[in-house]
């Protein structure tokens, strides 16, 4: 959803100055450049008084935004640029029709709408978590510099303008008890609560009394100067060397060793490769693997030096009289912060700050989280990415080749339509096996069909075994099994999914009868006549029926069989009820498969319900002009008006989260066919 502002957004800053001086206009300004956020002074414990307002400490990344005529700029407090990184919030911001800056913190919210800034770390596309934009303050509007404005009324002019949208939204505050807060944070498992004076002014690039931070965990900001590997150990890492700057100098801490995953070390080795040294950054060189009581005789350990210039933030319990960390461990990369700020952190006593009172919680500050729904799988930058799908990291390359000339749409853009509609798609592909049609190079480069994959595919794909007379040996069918095999298939260039009407688990017994209306010189209102009559046909014998555009130039029509009749049992009916059809619309229908015998009629194919014939499945895309989508539809939606072009790529997404599956029948329990095929004996009587 596009945000939009109660303001209506509008350029005439008259009306947000009336919020902010009773109307007494100020001079335009012009919008500041590179501000540096206004920083909160570390409290040890929460404390309260009269004109205080207390937030959510957000976990994530501290980002300034510039909108402005349409240009948008996010800016990390380092100056980093955010804009290709996060770039549904670029996207979300450039909707946003408004000219501000906006101080803020982008974090990843998990199930609970909770912040978990581990997922942030990772963060590569929609696929790894909702990315959201928490805006705390607005600086700059519409040509008014608000710096100097009070806290309570950059508040209200964040109330009249805050977004309907998922990806940018208002941080909430409250007015009311500090303690209690503090404690709902606690036991939320949040880092902290934020508390600011109503009448505090915007002072950039200055740490203030007026913002206060307090943690309801022990965090410290470090630089990595080094890290360690054991011997014998099959970690890409055993500890990273840590230090904290004192006067200039770096200063080692106790090393960490705890709270990676494979995939941090894998990134940490990589952010930390280009900064390798041999010399020690340290003031003095820091211990590591040194004996203790409870490691007598610590593993021999090789350390890697690199320069001081990527910063992390640990999680500690206490620190030591010596200085020293306890039990420590690593919480992630902070890219967001520069190496020459990382001080060791010294909470100031509360009562320093204010005088305690008390009173009740009484705002709720965490969203509840939405419905949630798949997002993209692939950024929009990177030409090749690695992704984890069911435990499986695959790789995705050559993802801006334009596989639709006409209509601009990548490789990437199918994939990531194919990474959406997966768990609507799924259930028609699960188990089947595939004929795959691979187009490596779109739809006007040069296609082949695939059936044979043995020993091309990798070991956790599932294959189905069959023998093939022409070769005389035996070959493997792919086998669609879950998502990841799904997508597999489509980054092989596989535009449209061909599956099997049956599944491996009984492979003679199809779980549906096609009728696929295929045209041949023919106008589509023709299709949609021959598809009524169709309709028309099997509620006559009390046969329920699915329809779905093809996706090219024909309409195919489902029957569930629920796996009950054989092949030659779903072809042979078929062929009763393309015979009854053709029978009421022998003008542009036919039956003949030759097609010189048909004389440019509409074939009324049968012959799908063979062993190993395949048609597009249900929400498909096609390798045709505009990036056509075989889409399910209601049968009242069959009917003159009808269009190809209807759904495509661009837009089924939306239809198909509004509409849901509607084919589910398909899968449902089958007919039973020797009563149908009396009720066809009775209409052939009927009619002749």
């Amino acid at each position: 959803m596009k945000p939009k502002s109660a303001l209506a957004v509008t350029s005439d800053y008259k009306k947000i100055a009336e919020i902010i001086d009773g109307g007494a206009h100020k001079k335009k300004a012009k919008m500041p450049e590179d501000v540096k956020p206004m920083l909160a002074t570390l409290v040890d414990s929460p404390v309260e008084a009269a004109g205080w307002i207390y937030e959510i400490k957000w976990d994530g990344f501290r980002s300034i935004a510039y909108v402005n005529e349409g240009k948008v700029d996010i800016r990390s407090r380092n100056n980093k640029d955010f804009n290709d990184k996060f770039y549904p919030i670029f996207k979300a911001l450039q909707d946003w029709k408004i000219n501000a800056v906006f101080d803020g913190e982008i974090v990843v919210l998990n199930d609970q709408g909770l912040p978990d800034f581990a997922a942030l770390q990772t963060w590569r596309s929609e696929a790894d978590g909702e990315l959201v934009y928490y805006i705390f303050d607005v600086i700059w509007i519409e040509g008014l510099d608000l710096m100097m404005t009070p806290l309570s009324l950059r508040r209200k002019v964040l109330e009249q303008i805050k977004p309907e949208s998922n990806a940018i939204r208002l941080s909430m505050s409250t007015e009311t008890s500090a303690k209690d807060f503090f404690a709902v944070a606690e036991k939320m498992g949040l880092e902290g609560i934020i508390a600011k004076k109503l009448d505090s002014l915007y002072l950039p690039d200055i740490r203030s009394k007026d913002w206060l931070k307090i943690k309801s965990q022990k965090f410290q900001e470090v630089v990595i100067g080094g890290y360690t590997k054991n011997e014998n150990t099959s970690k890409k890492f055993s500890a990273l060397l840590l230090g904290i700057y004192e006067n200039n100098e770096l200063v080692p801490i106790t090393p960490v060793g705890t709270g990676f995953t494979v995939k941090m070390q894998n990134e940490i080795l990589e952010k930390l490769k280009p900064f390798e040294t041999k010399t020690c950054p340290f003031r003095e060189v820091p211990e590591f693997n040194k004996p203790s009581r409870f490691r007598p005789n610590p593993p021999k350990a090789e350390v890697t030096w690199v320069k001081p210039k990527v910063v992390a933030e640990i999680s500690y319990r206490t620190v030591g009289s010596d200085g020293a960390f306890r039990h420590p461990s690593f919480k992630g990369l902070r890219e967001d912060k520069n190496p020459q700020e990382v001080v060791f952190e010294t909470a100031v006593p509360a009562a320093d700050i204010m005088e305690e009172e008390s009173s009740l919680v009484k705002d709720k500050v965490i969203s509840t989280p939405g419905k949630k729904e798949r997002k993209t799988l692939l950024n929009p930058k990177d030409e090749t990415q690695v992704r984890s799908i069911g435990g499986h990291d695959m790789k995705f390359g050559n993802l801006s080749k334009i596989f639709w000339p006409n209509d601009n749409v990548s490789k990437r853009d199918m994939l990531n339509y194919y990474y959406q509609v997966v768990p609507y798609m799924l259930p028609y592909l699960k188990d089947r096996p595939q004929t795959l049609n691979r187009f490596p190079n779109g739809i006007e480069g040069i296609s082949f069909y695939q059936k044979d994959v043995k020993g091309k595919a990798p070991d956790w794909i599932e294959t189905y075994k069959y023998y093939s007379d022409a070769d005389e040996r035996e070959k493997e069918f792919l086998v669609c099994t879950n998502e990841a095999s799904l997508l597999y298939i489509a980054s092989l260039g596989c535009i449209e999914m061909n599956p099997w009407n049956s599944r491996t688990q009984h492979p003679d017994n199809p779980d549906w009868c096609i009728i696929d209306l295929d045209p041949d010189k023919n106008t589509f209102e023709q299709v949609i006549k021959t598809a009524q009559v169709t309709k028309e046909v099997l509620d006559e014998i009390g046969v329920p029926s699915f329809p779905k555009t093809s996706g090219s130039t024909g309409i195919h029509i489902y029957i569930p069989l629920g796996a009950k009749y054989t092949y030659e049992d779903s072809k042979e009916f078929g062929r009763a009820i393309a015979t009854i059809i053709q029978s009421r619309l022998p003008e542009f229908t036919s039956i003949e498969r030759l097609t010189a015998n048909r004389k440019g009629k509409i074939y009324i194919d049968f012959l799908q319900n063979r062993p190993q014939a395949t048609v597009a499945g249900p929400y498909s895309l096609r390798p045709k002009p505009g990036a056509t989508v075989s889409m399910p539809l209601h049968w009242d939606e069959v009917k003159i008006g009808l269009q190809m072009k209807d759904f495509t790529i661009k837009n089924s997404l939306s239809r198909i989260k509004e509409q849901g599956d509607l084919f589910k029948g398909v899968l449902g329990k089958g007919i039973d066919m020797k009563k149908a095929l009396v009720k066809i004996e009775g209409l052939k009587k009927k009619h002749g």
